[in-house]
């Protein structure tokens, strides 16, 4: 069984770092900063900036020399105004987010077999190979839409929102926000982990030997 504990400790490590990033991973969806569009000021709007989330945008416009906060608008699936791009990321994270989830499942299933000295070769070394799977899968997802995003912004599409949100067809300029570093880190995180999980071996002399009593 001590062999069982000290074979899984990198798995421990692997546990929290999961953690770490399933979270960044859901709370990089709510961002409404993937893509930051600055629009100059013209006779039908004034210049300021809209942040452009996967379920929301936000517009700022500038005002005694600072951007102030107007109003937000969330997106639904029947907004049909919504590019490709937006639309697979927004699966993709929510994708990511249910096999992060899965994934810890696993995790624990197997850390407590470890812990509990349940010597079930197959059961505990299969838990962590399904969750190691899980994780890089997640990981996966999460730089699809991250990669998607930045490519969207390089080549500064456009999206045709509503005329009520008072946002152009195509902005003056745009860049990438600050939600991608978050996403990029939970990416990163949820691959190592998903490969921590999957390098870990079954002690080969972890058998339980009976003590002999003397008589």
């Amino acid at each position: 069984m001590i062999l069982l504990i000290n074979s899984a400790h990198c798995q421990v490590a692997g546990f929290a770092v999961a953690t770490v990033g399933w979270i960044l991973s859901t709370i990089c969806m709510g961002f409404a900063e993937w893509r930051v569009w600055y629009m100059n000021n013209t006779s039908l709007l004034p210049s300021g900036l809209a942040r452009v989330g996967m379920w929301k945008i936000c517009i700022y416009y500038h005002a005694d020399n600072f951007y102030r906060a107007t109003s937000c608008y969330h997106y639904t699936y029947c907004d049909t105004f919504l590019p490709l791009d937006i639309r697979i990321a927004q699966n993709l994270l929510l994708i990511a987010s249910i096999l992060g989830l899965l994934g810890k499942a696993s995790i624990t299933f197997a850390l407590r077999n470890v812990y509990m000295g349940i010597l079930r070769k197959n059961a505990t070394c299969n838990a962590f190979v399904a969750s190691g799977i899980l994780n890089i899968a997640a990981g996966v997802c999460i730089s699809v839409a991250v990669t998607w995003n930045y490519h969207s912004v390089m080549n500064e599409e456009e999206i045709a929102f509503p005329p009520y949100f008072y946002v152009p067809f195509k902005p003056d300029a745009q860049e990438i926000g600050n939600a991608i570093i978050v996403a990029c880190l939970a990416a990163f995180l949820m691959l190592l982990s998903g490969l921590c999980f999957l390098s870990y071996k079954f002690p080969l002399d972890s058998h339980v030997c009976p003590e002999i009593l003397e008589i």
